[in-house]
Parts: structure tokens; C-alpha cells; sequence
């Protein structure tokens, strides 16, 4: 079977060019015989047996190409790395806001005035550990500050305050699902665009739920609006037959902050708190996880079937999700240790 030099290592080569030659040189074995028990091709070891005649046995010895020199010094693949690093390219006045290899090789002309192929850029960015990734989305009007500070002040206070008076701390969201499939791209001829058969007959319904680090879950399905009304009898059902305080955090929806709300809340006396997150900072609430796993592996993930109620199938996947607290718990490992340990 005949041997590719290219899958072997380079000592490994080194090793099988001095055997070989010593082969011949030393031992008188025939050159095609050699080649042929090493598996080589016939022409391969005459080369070596006229360089070790010519120069000596140091010509078989390892060498590994130097490759071409870097085009940027040290300094100035760092200063790239911290040109991408938590910034976009529109604060160096580009007009797009993610990274390519193209902006790069811009800025890299511009700032250094080297020219580099864009496979060049790549390669820079992959030593580099810059790897094209899928960003998170931020709204604008999200404050950074007001993040930081829930995170390292107000949710600690907010956990002391729960441990000493044995509250628990439930993180609340609403949601939406669908029987109507996300479509997204599918084969067909070119100039052909694909028909996908689905039912004329949508199915909507909404879901409310409360989550704590503990694995404790709680979710009411429903078809309605959420208003404010509608939110105080979801608080009644969520408070019933609980003895201990709850601390319940969520977002500023309009039916959260209405005025009835309030005075159901004061009418609890102390049982019952709410608290908000900053704004547009859904991805500080981990019960966003939990919308985000149930559309990932439960209702989008299984087509309905012709009659299957879509209020059923979502019933079904909470309660299936209520018993496994070891998930439940793993939604406050996603955002930050700020939940990790409560």
C-alpha cells in the first residue's frame, strides 16, 4: 500500500528518509526494494540517495518553512483585537453595524496602511479568537448603567431583604403561541417558489408563568388580552394558598403598573411585592428562558395535528415542564451569577 508523506508528521518523515538511505547506502539493498517495504513510490528515495552523496546526511534532517513574514507587528494585531472588542464599526463612521472580514481589511488600510487579501483578514481574526458569531439584540433606549445597577445593587438588596423576612423571589413574563409554523427557507427548483400546505384554522393563545432559582414554577393559559383587570385575577391565583412573602419581579408592561394593580397589592398587607426590572432588559428575567425553551422543544419544534387543540398541547408542555426543577433551575444560570446562587 502506498504511503501519502503529506498525512505523516515531519520527524516522522525525517525518520523514514534516513532509514531508507542507510538502507541502501549502508546495507546494499536495492533502492526499488526499499521504497516498496516502506511503501513509497519508486522515484521517491533516488533524490535522497544523490543529496546525501552530494551534501551528507544533515540534508535529511527536519526542516519546516518559516512561512511568510507578518504584514502587522504585534501591536498592531492587539489594536485590531481592540477595535471589535465591544464596540460596532459605526463609532469609526462606518454605516453598518456588524463586524466582516471587508471592514477590517478597510480599517487595517487605513490606520496601518497595509493591504491585506481578505483570507488574510480571516486568518488574522481567527488567531486572534474573533469567531463570527449571531449578536444578542439591545433596544436603543436600553440604559447599560441601569442594568449594572440592578445587577451588583439593587437585586442583592433585594435577596437580603427575602432572606430575612423568608421570602421567595419569583421572576414573572407573559407570552404568546401560535398553531400558524414558523416558515423559514426550504429547497425547490430555481424560478419555482414552494408551496407549503398549512391550516386555514389559526390557533392563538397567551401564557403567563412565574419562575423561582429554586425550580418552583407557576402558569396560567389564556386567550384574552392582558389587562389590567385580567393581571390582578393571574396575581389572586399565583397568591392562593401561599403562606410565605413573595418578591416578584418583572417588567414594566402597562397592566403591571396600573393603579388597580397596586391596590390589590397593598391589600396583601406586605405578602405580596412587586418589583421591576430596568427597562428593555428582558434578557435580565430568566423566565424568558423559559419561553424561549418551551418555542425551541415544545409547541413550534411538533406540528398539530388536524383537531389537536393548540391550549392543550401548551398545557400539556408546562406541565411537563413544572416537574423537571433541575431545568427550571438551569434558566438562572444563563444570564449572569447574579441568580446563580439564590
Amino acid at each position: 500500500m502506498k504511503i501519502d508523506g503529506r498525512t505523516l508528521d515531519h520527524k516522522t518523515l525525517e525518520h523514514i528518509r534516513i532509514a531508507a538511505c542507510r538502507r541502501v547506502l549502508e546495507e546494499g539493498e536495492k533502492p526499488s526494494v526499499v521504497a516498496a517495504s516502506l511503501g513509497f513510490c519508486r522515484t521517491s528515495i533516488y533524490p535522497w540517495l544523490r543529496r546525501v552523496e552530494d551534501d551528507g546526511w544533515e540534508v535529511l534532517a527536519e526542516k519546516i518553512a518559516k512561512g511568510p513574514e507578518r504584514l502587522l507587528t504585534e501591536s498592531q494585531r492587539q489594536r485590531v483585537k481592540r477595535w471589535i472588542v465591544g464596540k460596532d464599526p459605526r463609532q469609526y463612521g462606518f454605516e453598518f453595524g456588524l463586524w466582516t472580514r471587508r471592514i477590517v481589511q478597510r480599517m487595517i488600510h487605513d490606520k496601518f496602511e497595509i493591504q491585506l487579501c481578505l483570507t488574510s483578514v480571516g486568518k488574522l481574526l481567527a488567531q486572534l479568537e474573533l469567531t463570527p458569531q449571531k449578536p444578542l439584540r439591545r433596544a436603543y433606549e436600553r440604559d447599560p448603567v441601569r442594568v449594572e445597577q440592578w445587577k451588583q445593587k439593587e437585586y442583592p438588596r433585594l435577596k437580603k431583604r427575602a432572606r430575612k423576612y423568608g421570602a421567595k423571589i419569583y421572576f414573572l413574563d407573559e407570552t404568546g403561541f401560535s398553531s400558524e409554523p414558523n416558515l423559514r427557507r426550504t429547497y425547490g427548483l430555481k424560478g419555482q417558489t414552494p408551496v407549503v400546505q398549512t391550516s386555514g384554522k389559526r390557533q392563538k393563545v397567551n401564557v403567563i408563568s412565574a419562575v423561582n432559582a429554586q425550580g418552583a414554577f407557576w402558569s396560567q393559559v389564556y386567550t384574552h388580552t392582558l389587562t389590567q383587570a385580567a393581571f390582578v385575577g393571574f396575581l389572586k391565583a399565583f397568591m392562593a394558598k401561599r403562606r410565605e412573602r413573595v418578591f416578584l419581579v418583572l417588567d414594566s408592561h402597562p397592566a403591571h403598573i396600573a393603579k388597580s394593580v397596586k391596590e390589590y397589592v397593598r391589600s396583601t398587607q406586605g405578602k405580596l411585592e412587586l418589583h421591576f426590572l430596568p427597562p428593555y432588559a428582558p434578557d435580565l428575567n430568566p423566565d424568558e428562558f423559559v419561553w424561549n425553551y418551551l418555542k425551541g422543544n415544545g409547541t413550534a419544534k411538533k406540528p398539530l395535528r388536524k383537531d389537536e387543540s393548540l391550549k392543550e398541547r401548551v398545557e400539556t408542555d408546562l406541565a411537563n415542564l413544572k416537574k423537571d426543577r433541575k431545568l427550571l433551575r438551569s434558566f438562572f444560570m444563563a444570564e449572569s451569577v447574579v441568580y446563580a446562587n439564590d
